[in-house]
């Protein structure tokens, strides 16, 4: 029974709102790539400037001096849940780059035991069956350089795909925009608005297996999910600096704004708007060894008692170069979503130098 209930509640989850906005679709897309932004709190979008962001902010890709692939594996909720990425960035010209990145977020070998009684009352174990949920992010990223000194913009074009087994299954489309701006003392401001035309699934459900679920509570049968949701947009703002001490050692100092349109836990919240704050730094000696923390996701938890308590998210994170290859580690949470255990993220950066 409880198999059922969790294959129904998966696809109620997944499907149900009809054609209306949902204040957490596609949250897959929102948990980040790169371990040294991650251990950062997130706090990057005005100071990226590699093969990762296409996915931060797609205007910091013109500061590419050569071919970048990036890698990240990272495992959630005991090693349920697997997020990995790719990226890979290029630049076209001097003023112009372009970007490509997979994003694939999944749950694997899920027992479905929705055929495990026959039709005679019996159990049978060999009717059980696997199953997977995954999502899958393919973006496109555009970046240049304007005429104006130190201002960059860029813009990504997003596929989704989400599976639910032979469930269920949607596409998705949408696009990001991002700008920064350097001036001449050093300071660096981003802007990243996500989801700008409202990102678009629209699902595919198949009717015969959804009825062999939906009544596996008795006096509780579901109606069939309607197939269409929309994700609100969503705005970073960002400032950073990088100070040089004795030519060895550097400070990065980075803050973000995150805000999403709608009501919620956040830090600050109103019926228009929620604002989440993020805060950032990155030590590093000789360009080689980096150490980095940040906080993030301030929460207002309402308690048992109907008090509210202040709550936040520590990170951390270590960075090793060496040439064109990094490798970088962060100790962090799933986001800005979850309330989950702390989880080890592992990526790597290559530089084409290297091979040149």
């Amino acid at each position: 029974m409880k198999n059922y209930i969790v294959i129904l509640l998966t696809l109620i989850t997944a499907l149900v709102s009809a054609q209306s906005t949902r204040k957490y679709s596609n949250e897959f897309m929102n948990i980040g790539v790169d371990a040294a932004a991650l251990g950062m709190s997130n706090a990057v979008v005005s100071h990226t400037a590699d093969v990762n962001s296409g996915y931060w902010n797609p205007a910091g890709l013109v500061h590419l001096e050569d071919n970048q692939l990036s890698l990240m594996h990272s495992s959630y909720f005991a090693n349920i849940a697997n997020y990995n990425y790719i990226g890979y960035g290029m630049s076209l010209d001097d003023r112009s780059a372009v970007g490509i990145s997979l994003i694939r977020f999944g749950v694997d070998d899920i027992l479905d035991t929705t055929q495990l009684i026959d039709d005679e009352g019996n159990i049978n174990y060999d009717r059980i069956s696997t199953f997977s949920t995954a999502d899958y992010g393919l973006t496109f990223s555009y970046a240049r350089k304007l005429p104006l000194d130190g201002l960059n913009f860029g813009v990504n074009a997003k596929i989704i795909r989400r599976i639910i087994g032979d469930f269920a299954s949607s596409w998705g489309f949408g696009l990001d925009a991002g700008i920064q701006f350097e001036n001449n003392s050093g300071w660096k401001f981003g802007i990243m608005a996500r989801d700008i035309t409202t990102t678009y699934n629209a699902w595919s459900i198949d009717e015969e297996k959804f009825e062999q679920i939906s009544g596996a509570v008795d006096g509780q049968s579901q109606e069939l999910p309607e197939t269409t949701e929309i994700t609100i947009p969503k705005l970073e703002i960002g400032m950073s600096k990088k100070w040089i001490f004795n030519y060895d050692y550097s400070l990065l100092a980075a803050a973000n704004l995150n805000v999403r349109f709608e009501e919620n836990n956040d830090i600050f919240s109103t019926s228009f708007a929620s604002i989440n704050p993020a805060l950032g730094f990155e030590f590093g000696y000789t360009d080689l060894v980096f150490l980095r923390g940040g906080v993030g996701n301030f929460q207002n938890e309402r308690q048992i008692d109907d008090s509210e308590n202040l709550t936040f998210q520590p990170n951390f994170g270590v960075g090793f170069k060496y040439k064109g290859i990094q490798i970088d580690y962060a100790f962090t949470d799933i986001g800005d979503q979850s309330a989950a255990l702390y989880s080890n993220v592992f990526s790597l950066k290559i530089d084409f130098s290297i091979f040149r």
